[in-house]
C-alpha cells in the first residue's frame, strides 16, 4: 500500500532510515558471511547486540549509532530553524557531536566514528578549520545519511533538495562524484515523498529538471537521452556536476528490479551483485535495487538489505529511507517501531520535520 499523504510519507522516510541504522548496528560490516551467520544465524529479523570486541560494542539493540545521532541532529535543526540553516548545523556539530569525539574510529555516539566525520573533526578541532574547509575525499555514504532529513523537508522543491544537500555535503565530503550521487539520491528521496515511484519512468522526470535548469547536472543529450542535432549549442553548466549520470541510475536499478529475466535469489544477495563495501557506488545501486523490487513492502526491503554483510548499516538506511518514503510510516510494520530506544522523541521529531511540508 502506498503512503497516505505526503506527510504519511515523509515520516516513512525518516523513521524508515532511524530503523535501518538501529537495524545495522548489531551485525555491522561482516565481510565474512560466514562470521555473520555463525553470530546472527541463518536470517537476522530485528534489532540485535553487536558482539563482544566488534563494531559498536558496549551498545544495545534497539539504539542508533553516530549516523543515526547525526541524522537527528540534523532533523533538530531543521525543526528548530524552520528549514536549512547551514550556521546552526555547524554550531551544533561544534556543540553536540565534536566535543564526544577524539578524532580516532572507537569513540562517541554508537562507539565508532566514520573516516568523513573524523576527517572534518581533525580539520575543525585540531586544525582549527573553517566548516568552508573541513570537507575531505571520503567515497561513502555519511552525508546523505544525515542529508536525507534536507530531502524530505524540501521534498516539493527539487532545486531547494540540490542546493541544500550540496552546502550540507561538502562540510564533509568534497569529492565532485560524490556529491553528485549524494544529491542525486536525495532528489530521488524527495520525488517519492511527493508521490513519483520509483521506476523506469523516474530519471525521465529528472532529466526535464535537468534540461529546465532545475537540478545542477549537465546534460547534451535531448528527451528520452536522444543525441544533439547538429548545430546545438553546448548546453550552459545548469551548476556543478559535469553529467546526469547519477540521476539515471535509479531507473536502471528499477528496471532490473521489475525485469523478470533479472533475478537476484534470495535478494540480499545485491550485496554480492553490487559489492559489500563502504563505497557510495556500492551503496546506492544495491539500495535503488531493493528499494523498488520491494517498493511496498517495508520489512523485506531493510531485512534482505541488513543481511546482505559488508557495510550493510549504509544499505539499510539507505533503503529504509526511499522504501518508507514510499509505504509511508503506516506501511511500515509497527515492532519496527516499538523496538527502538527511543522511539517517542524519534516519532515527535520525524512528524515535526514532516508537518512543515504543509
Amino acid at each position: 500500500m502506498p503512503g497516505k499523504d505526503i506527510r504519511d510519507r515523509a515520516r516513512g522516510a525518516l523513521m524508515g532510515a532511524l530503523i535501518g541504522d538501529a537495524l545495522g548496528l548489531g551485525p555491522h560490516w561482516y565481510y565474512d558471511l560466514d562470521a555473520l551467520r555463525r553470530d546472527y544465524g541463518d536470517w537476522i529479523s530485528g534489532y540485535t547486540d553487536p558482539q563482544p570486541g566488534r563494531y559498536h560494542d558496549g551498545c544495545k539493540a534497539g539504539q542508533l549509532s553516530q549516523a543515526g545521532f547525526i541524522l537527528t541532529l540534523t532533523m533538530r535543526s531543521l525543526v528548530a530553524r524552520g528549514g536549512y540553516d547551514r550556521q546552526d548545523f555547524c554550531r551544533r556539530l561544534d556543540e553536540d557531536l565534536f566535543p564526544l569525539l577524539d578524532g580516532t574510529p572507537v569513540s562517541g555516539p554508537g562507539h565508532y566514528t566514520s573516516q568523513s566525520i573524523r576527517e572534518a573533526w581533525r580539520r575543525r578541532v585540531e586544525q582549527h578549520l573553517s566548516f568552508e574547509e573541513t570537507g575531505g575525499p571520503a567515497d561513502t555514504t555519511e552525508a546523505i545519511e544525515r542529508a536525507l532529513a534536507i530531502a524530505v523537508r524540501y521534498a516539493k522543491s527539487p532545486a531547494a533538495i540540490a542546493a541544500h544537500v550540496v552546502d550540507n555535503t561538502v562540510i564533509t565530503q568534497s569529492d565532485p562524484l560524490v556529491v553528485s550521487m549524494s544529491t542525486a539520491y536525495c532528489v530521488v528521496l524527495g520525488m517519492l515523498v511527493v508521490g513519483h515511484k520509483l521506476d523506469a519512468a523516474l530519471s525521465d522526470t529528472l532529466m526535464h529538471l535537468v534540461h529546465t535548469g532545475e537540478l545542477p547536472f549537465h546534460a547534451v543529450t535531448q528527451d528520452n537521452l536522444q543525441p544533439p542535432r547538429p548545430g546545438d549549442p553546448d548546453p550552459p553548466r545548469a551548476g556543478r556536476f559535469a553529467s546526469p549520470d547519477a540521476l539515471l541510475s535509479p531507473s536502471f536499478m528499477a528496471r532490473a528490479a521489475a525485469d523478470p529475466d533479472i533475478r537476484i535469489e534470495p535478494a540480499w544477495k545485491v550485496s554480492l551483485v553490487y559489492g559489500m563495501p563502504c563505497a557510495i557506488y556500492h551503496q546506492l545501486p544495491a539500495a535503488y535495487y531493493l528499494a523498488a523490487r520491494f517498493a511496498d513492502d517495508f520489512e523485506a526491503a531493510v531485512l534482505h538489505a541488513v543481511n546482505g554483510g559488508g557495510q550493510n548499516q549504509a544499505r539499510t538506511i539507505l533503503t529504509g529511507a526511499l522504501v518508507g518514503a514510499q509505504t509511508g510510516l503506516s506501511g511500515i510494520p509497527q515492532r519496527f517501531v516499538d523496538g527502538l530506544e527511543e522511539k517517542k522523541e524519534l516519532l515527535e521529531l520525524a512528524g515535526a520535520l514532516a508537518a512543515t511540508l504543509e
